[in-house]
């Protein structure tokens, strides 16, 4: 949420969630960005992929080929993240095709960046393609 409302981007959170977004869970992380970005949630994944229309739709997990560096952002792009403990899911990452799966480069033999820094580095290199409009 922070990092949504520090860059502009909208949040999309699809239902089944491992956490509340009601006004109590919010306050109590501590997260009072509520009101500085725009929040959405989607009933599943399925609802998720209508509302995103025509919206080409980018899958970040470390099975994919492809750096998040190496793709020119588009200004409509969907950063899609899974959970931090599963990522995306198999059918997912399927659906979405190889070639719109993007993975974060780390050394061999590392585990993967949590979920935060994640977003973090992907949403800030596609808006920094995008000379931070």
């Amino acid at each position: 949420m922070r990092l949504c409302a520090n860059t502009g981007a909208a949040l999309h959170l699809i239902h089944p969630l491992g956490f509340n977004v009601d006004e109590k869970s919010l306050r109590r992380a501590g997260l009072d960005y509520k009101d500085s970005c725009v929040m959405n949630e989607h009933a599943n994944f399925v609802e998720f992929e209508e509302d995103m229309g025509d919206r080409r739709i980018l899958a970040i997990t470390t099975r994919g080929l492809r750096n998040h560096s190496d793709i020119e952002y588009r200004d409509e792009d969907v950063l899609l993240f899974g959970s931090e403990t599963k990522g995306l899911p198999d059918a997912i990452l399927e659906s979405a095709g190889e070639r719109h799966c993007l993975r974060i480069p780390m050394r061999p033999d590392s585990r993967s960046l949590n979920l935060s820094n994640a977003a973090a580095v992907v949403v800030y290199e596609a808006w920094r393609q995008l000379e931070f409009r």
